[in-house]
């Protein structure tokens, strides 16, 4: 993934910046996530998932709490049935408590959506047991079922009550 976000210097200790995410991150994303695991609005992925799937994050940090945040992006092959000509997932998003209300999700999701662009994405999904209003206020739509990855909707667990949102890219921002 390309860097989202370049912050040169030192940051003051409330500034977050975004970076792709590297195999010695791993032990932090799975960390980080452990507490969405448990309150359930994240599934459960072992430590072995965060290692090779690494270069799909982007991190959030922090020089005060170091990894605040992450977001996985998932680039799918188009569908046959002419679907998106090329659909991606944003996954295992979420966000430190010490990192909410202060920017670090619209932070991660605006630089995810860059880099969807940036790799030639004309539609990302995700799936959310919440409410789903930051990707709303980024300009996620509820739907799109119907053009997201075959494979994506099949490994969804419908006991969990996730709702699909979209997002449908146009080039540069």
């Amino acid at each position: 993934m390309t860097s989202a976000t370049t912050v040169t210097g030192p940051r003051p200790p409330h500034a977050v910046g975004v970076r792709t995410a590297g195999a010695g991150d791993a032990a932090a994303l799975h960390g980080l996530s452990q507490e969405f695991v448990r309150e359930g609005s994240l599934r459960a992925r072992p430590l072995e998932s965060y290692a090779g799937h690494a270069g799909e994050f982007l991190v959030a940090e922090s020089a005060a709490h170091g990894v605040e945040g992450c977001v996985g992006l998932r680039c799918h092959a188009a569908s046959p049935a002419g679907g998106p000509a090329r659909p991606a997932v944003v996954y295992n998003f979420c966000v430190a408590r010490a990192g909410q209300g202060r920017g670090t999700g619209s932070a991660l999701l605006a630089a995810v959506v860059d880099e969807a662009r940036a790799r030639g994405v004309t539609a990302l999904f995700t799936a959310t047991t919440g409410s789903g209003r930051l990707f709303l206020r980024h300009g996620f739509v509820l739907g799109g079922v119907q053009d997201a990855p075959a494979a994506w909707l099949a490994a969804l667990d419908p006991r969990r009550g996730s709702r699909v949102l979209s997002l449908a890219l146009r080039g540069p921002r």
